[in-house]
């Protein structure tokens, strides 16, 4: 198989009129980022943001009661279990289409510091799951005094 070279060997942009350069330009740019803000295949799809102070990530798991959920930190891994079990047909019934995940999931992400896992707080409201995720003193930026003498 021949890898496809990123842009094109001849180059467009000399000959043709402006308009289908930049066209040509355009695809040869989708082309650089395609897939770079795609959302993950990794489930729950999880945002995370932090600050000085500490992170918060937020994982959307729908179907799910706060029972079904395990979340730990250790230094400066955040790991979500859970599982979900799926309806069982009644007597006489059968799927016609089964498109719904059910099942166990574990997903960790790596946080950017190191977590006081004393202070996390997680809360569960209507699928979504928050978690606060405080810095550990250690790893909180220190602020240094400057000494004129």
């Amino acid at each position: 198989m021949f890898a496809r070279p990123f842009f094109s060997s001849v180059s467009p942009y000399t000959l043709s009129g402006p308009a289908n350069s930049l066209q040509q330009l355009r695809q040869d740019f989708d082309r650089l980022f395609e897939g770079a803000w795609q959302a993950t295949d990794e489930y729950p799809a999880v945002n995370l943001w932090n600050n000085g102070e500490g992170a918060l990530a937020v994982a959307e798991l729908p179907g799910f009661a706060p029972g079904d959920i395990e979340v730990s930190v250790v230094q400066n891994v955040l790991t979500l279990r859970g599982e979900r079990q799926g309806p069982e047909p009644k007597e006489g019934e059968t799927y016609h289409r089964r498109e719904r995940w059910h099942g166990k999931f574990t997903r960790s992400l790596a946080l950017p510091f190191e977590v006081d896992s004393t202070k996390v707080e997680a809360r569960f409201k209507n699928g979504v799951l928050s978690i606060a995720l405080p810095r550990a003193e250690a790893h909180r930026p220190q602020k240094i005094a400057i000494h004129t003498n």
